[in-house]
């Protein structure tokens, strides 16, 4: 059996439904929008959510919390996949941490967390560093500078 083989099994695919096309196909006439009313009119129906004039459900329920419209979003790198990636004495910015693929984007800024352990010599150049991140490095004898 090859590729251009494959069908679907007997029975499997229904045919489409061909409406308006005389009263013995069951589907003749009204077309199966059966008389008069609001649906049965050519661009007729109500929109999603509406629910015939009553107070709609996502406004009857209370509204929670709200967006800090100031909130700073950072693209998060752990240590231990910097040393993973660069080679001792490596001078790590946001551009080549993009070239490499360790991040998408900048967003924000680029935020250096402490997780994992590195062995290697690095000069770390981002926005933001926590605070076991900035031990880590220089413990190593290493430089993180803030952007």
């Amino acid at each position: 059996m090859r590729l251009h083989d494959l069908k679907p099994a007997e029975g499997a695919r229904r045919g489409i439904k061909r409406v308006g096309r005389g009263i013995g196909s069951g589907t003749g006439k009204t077309s199966g929008r059966g008389h008069k009313g609001q649906k049965a009119r050519s661009g007729g129906g109500v929109r999603p959510g509406f629910e015939g004039g009553q107070m709609p459900l996502a406004r009857r329920l209370p509204k929670r919390g709200f967006t800090n419209i100031f909130k700073k979003d950072y693209a998060i790198v752990n240590i231990s996949s910097l040393d993973k990636l660069f080679e001792d004495g490596t001078t790590v910015t946001p551009e080549l941490l993009i070239e490499k693929g360790l991040i998408k984007k900048t967003k924000d800024g680029v935020k250096i967390l402490g997780t994992g352990e590195i062995n290697k010599k690095l000069i770390v150049k981002a926005n933001k560093f926590s605070q076991t991140a900035v031990e880590k490095i220089e413990a190593v004898g290493g430089k993180a500078e803030v952007i």
